[in-house]
């Protein structure tokens, strides 16, 4: 009779262990589960820095000489010789052409046409056989060491341009290359048929590949704020009104607000929120949240 009520203890003893065992079991299998189961973002970042950001208007202009003066004829007539060609540097009172005054029953000695200044023949219009007034320009000589570009402002724009302005210029014919210029004469007075303020700039040096007639592309910065944050602009988000980005730190995503200046092309001045070497995440960001974990695939600066 003992021998069997130990062997009936035995068995239901061994019976509890198993039950514990698989509970056991049970609860760290589902614990795994859970941590497989956790949702890794894939995000790109952005490493901040203190840099500038500009804000300017763009116009196009004209590269014209400084010094550009049409050449007239002393006499009424007609052309009789033409003595340079477009391009030519010419000297002070060299003569340009001969102008013959002559005409039925009269007959005069040929008129010389004299450069009033030293310079190159940027303008040609007349040929041989050519009848002119004294009215009528024979050529257009300009000192083309010493260009400007020429702009027209609209009038809403007038109150953001002042003297000594920095601006750039580029051109066409050199994708790619800046040219610093500055602003160095602003018309007192408006057009009134256009509406528009006529401002030259000039350049800060020489360059040969310029030359006259070109059609510039101007940048003309009217605000420039300096050693600031400045991020892409598609890094911030805003929710509930308020505006913020994520910052990436030991591998988790934390939503921090922060306060916008100005933007200009796609990128964001940060004036508060922000400090130079922050991780901010600019790809992926919009379906994260606070505290989510990420895993960082590419980083630029």
């Amino acid at each position: 009779m003992n021998r069997k009520i130990k062997i009936i203890v035995a068995a239901a003893s061994t019976f509890l262990a198993l039950g514990f065992v698989s509970c056991g079991k049970k609860k760290g299998a589902a614990k795994g589960a859970d941590d497989s189961n956790e949702q890794i973002f894939a995000v790109g970042t952005y490493i901040t820095k203190e840099g500038n950001l500009d804000d300017y208007l763009e116009f196009g202009g004209d590269v014209a000489s400084v010094n550009e003066i049409a050449v007239l004829p002393d006499m009424a007539g007609k052309v009789s010789r033409v003595a340079v060609s477009v391009g030519d540097m010419v000297s002070k009172n060299q003569v340009i052409a001969y102008v013959d005054a002559s005409r039925a029953g009269m007959t005069y000695s040929a008129s010389p046409v004299r450069s009033p200044i030293a310079g190159r023949i940027i303008s040609l219009p007349v040929t041989v056989g050519t009848t002119v007034a004294q009215s009528s320009p024979v050529a257009t000589v300009a000192r083309t060491d010493e260009l400007e570009v020429k702009i027209n402002i609209a009038e809403r724009f007038i109150s953001r341009v002042s003297l000594n302005q920095t601006a750039i210029v580029t051109f066409d014919a050199y994708p790619g290359i800046e040219f610093p210029v500055t602003v160095k004469e602003v018309s007192p007075v408006l057009d009134t048929l256009t509406r528009t303020m006529q401002v030259k700039l000039k350049f800060n040096k020489k360059d040969e590949r310029i030359k006259v007639g070109m059609y510039a592309r101007v940048k003309l910065i009217t605000e420039s704020v300096q050693n600031a944050i400045v991020i892409p602009s598609n890094a911030i988000l805003t929710r509930d009104g308020k505006t913020y980005v994520f910052v990436v730190k030991n591998g988790i995503a934390y939503q921090e607000s922060v306060e916008s200046g100005i933007s200009i092309d796609n990128k964001t001045e940060i004036t508060k929120g922000l400090s130079s070497g922050d991780e901010i995440i600019i790809k992926g960001q919009a379906l994260l949240n606070d505290g989510v974990k990420v895993n960082v695939i590419s980083t630029s600066k």
